[in-house]
């Protein structure tokens, strides 16, 4: 246990940064960032670089549309050109499309507040996965995504792990049982863990030279 909390720690310390962290998204269980932390969700779902998805979030939200009424006021070739900016090129139009799809729904179906479906689901991740993968471009992994970040925010989702965080998790010789994990830090730390094993899963960090510099 104490070489898994090492490595643990050295990987935080590499890339103890969430997604919505990159995104620019302060992430809190408020409206807004819960609706920013959906668009991400929905950019990261595509067969894209992660990089890239977090760069068109910003440029999305730098141009205003970090509410679904922004978002469903601009206009479709607004959204084109914001995606577009962040080098989200390949899907920008249907993507941009489900995007003003998707805030109509967050208007019509939670009046704007994710925290409304939150509270629905009563906290229960499987029916918040069925919710979340109504949105048009949200499937398993997107909404498996949302949930990894939003633990977070709502901390009666923790520990969520998805399969990506697992992969990651096992390239590190790091249990793959989510309550063991949650083990190895703090409670305020585990939605950072999380993302930093799924960095490592997606080849963004070095497994190996995590658990050399764990062994230093």
């Amino acid at each position: 246990m104490g070489d898994d909390r090492r490595t643990a720690r050295v990987l935080l310390e590499r890339r103890g940064r969430t997604y919505a962290e990159e995104a620019g998204i302060r992430l809190a269980d408020r409206p807004g960032p819960l609706y920013q932390l959906l668009v991400l969700a929905t950019l990261l779902s595509t067969r894209i670089r992660a990089c890239v998805a977090v760069a068109a979030a910003r440029e999305l939200f730098t141009a205003g549309y970090r509410t679904p009424q922004a978002m469903e006021a601009a206009s479709w070739q607004d959204r084109v050109d914001a995606l577009g900016r962040g080098h989200y090129r390949r899907y920008d139009e249907r993507t941009a499309t489900m995007l003003g799809t998707g805030a109509r729904l967050c208007l019509d179906r939670w009046h704007g507040d994710l925290r409304r479906m939150h509270r629905e689901a009563q906290g229960q991740p499987a029916r918040l996965r069925r919710l979340l993968t109504e949105f048009p471009g949200i499937g398993p992994t997107g909404a498996d995504i949302f949930l990894r970040e939003a633990q977070a925010a709502w901390p009666d989702l923790r520990p969520y792990v998805d399969r990506r965080a697992l992969s990651g998790a096992e390239r590190l010789g790091l249990p793959r049982a989510p309550e063991r994990l949650a083990g190895l830090v703090d409670d305020a730390d585990f939605g950072r863990l999380a993302s930093a094993l799924v960095r490592v899963a997606l080849g963004e960090e070095s497994a190996g030279e995590v658990t050399r510099a764990a062994d230093r």
